[in-house]
This record gives structure tokens, C-alpha cells and sequence, in this order.
């Protein structure tokens, strides 16, 4: 869980960083869509709001998915492969993803050189696109690290915004490298931050997630060992 906390960490200094950007590329310029409330047919909406709204909906149905699974990810897998995304096991996959800058678990759709070396390198194929995709090695699989990737899976599926391909690039490149925000677009801007807010969120739902289950073994050994519940 120590990664996770450490990308939860630069997540938080990335949006930062971007919501400043923000700020100084729309200081005194007006923006309707962009506002934190609209007023719509007599009620104001609060965008905040809303985006909070959708969030706790897409976790619950999450959350009510892995548990129809038991939280295995054997078993998770069936269902995203049920859902139409290819699931690959391929030896040496973090030695082949590395490259390109991505991780074993969920791939975005690619197009280009990126979808060519995908092609290639995992399908054994020639293409120039490729769909969504898990790619994993063989063996046992980490249980929270498979969650963070399969929450993102259903956000992608359910079309969250900044869990597109472009969103997701762009947080990669600023994530995990000295770029310079400044060089963004307005458009970008807003994709990165839709992207570093998402990420945040998968990141706290495992972490989340690891907290209650470690929080229930411990009462159930203590029952085990004390015949109590009294924590």
C-alpha cells in the first residue's frame, strides 16, 4: 500500500500545480461551462455536487461487483472479460510494458506507434489501434493493486471524465515527469485535472478498501482469540 500512498501523495502535488495553472489562464475571464453552479429552470445545479453524486454512485456499483466476486481477482477478471475487454497473461509483462510507460493491469485504447508496439509486443499481431485491454503475468495476483486497475476499468466503461486515453496520457506525462504545465491548452488543463481528481479517487477507494478489510480481520481474530468484539 506504500505505492499507492506514494502516487496519492504526487497526485495531490500535480493538482495543486494544475488547479494554480487554472487560475492563472482564467483569472478574469468568464466561462459558463466551467462555473461551480448553474442556474437551470428555476434551481441552481452545484457541478461539486453532482460530480460527488456520481462518484459515490460509481463506487457503489463497484463495490457491489467485487463482492459478488468475493474480491478475487480470478474471478473479477471473468466478469471485465464478460464485459467484452481482453484479459492477456504474458510472461515478462512488466519488461514489455515498461517501454512504453505503462503498467501490468488496464490499458486505455491506443492508436499509432503506441497501439503498433502493444500489437506486437503482447498480441503478436500487426495493428495500428487497440482496444482496452488487461495485461497481467501469470501467477498469484495482488489483490488492491488489481482493485486500483479494475476501478479504473469501470470508470472507463461507465465514460467518467478524464478516464479517456487522452486524459490519462497527459497525467501520465506530468505524473511521472519534469514537464512543464505551462505549455498546456485551456482544453488540456481541464482533462489533466478531470484525470488527477479521478486517479485520486481510485487511489482512495483502495486505500479505503485495505483500511476496512485489514480493520475486520483484526476483530475477527480478536474474537478468535478473546471471544470479544470490544475493540
Amino acid at each position: 500500500m506504500k505505492l499507492l500512498k506514494d502516487i496519492l501523495y504526487r497526485v495531490l502535488e500535480l493538482q495543486e500545480k494544475v488547479l494554480r495553472l487554472q487560475l492563472s489562464k482564467t483569472l478574469g475571464a468568464k466561462s459558463k461551462s466551467k462555473r461551480k453552479s448553474h442556474f437551470y429552470k428555476g434551481c441552481t445545479l452545484d457541478l461539486n455536487t453532482m460530480a460527488e453524486a456520481e462518484k459515490q454512485e460509481l463506487e457503489t456499483k463497484i463495490t457491489n461487483v467485487l463482492k459478488t466476486y468475493d474480491y478475487n481477482p480470478v474471478r473479477v477478471l471473468e466478469y471485465v472479460q464478460s464485459q467484452g475487454t481482453e484479459v492477456i497473461f504474458l510472461n515478462d509483462a512488466k519488461k514489455i510494458l515498461n517501454p512504453i510507460g505503462e503498467n501490468e493491469g488496464f490499458i486505455y485504447p491506443q492508436i499509432g506507434a503506441k497501439a503498433l508496439y502493444l500489437s506486437l509486443g503482447v498480441k503478436r499481431a500487426f495493428s495500428l489501434k487497440t482496444d482496452d485491454m488487461f495485461v497481467l503475468s501469470p501467477g498469484e495476483i495482488n489483490k488492491y493493486y488489481f482493485i486500483y486497475h479494475f476501478y479504473n476499468w469501470f470508470a472507463f466503461k461507465h465514460n467518467i471524465a478524464g478516464m479517456d486515453t487522452e486524459s490519462q496520457e497527459l497525467l501520465k506525462k506530468y505524473l511521472f515527469s519534469p514537464a512543464d504545465t505551462r505549455e498546456l491548452q485551456l482544453s488540456e488543463i481541464f482533462k489533466l485535472k478531470d484525470a488527477i481528481r479521478q486517479d485520486k479517487a481510485s487511489i482512495e477507494f483502495v486505500v479505503n478498501l485495505c483500511r476496512s478489510y485489514e480493520g475486520a480481520k483484526q476483530a475477527l481474530t480478536k474474537i478468535k482469540n478473546e471471544g470479544s468484539a470490544n475493540l
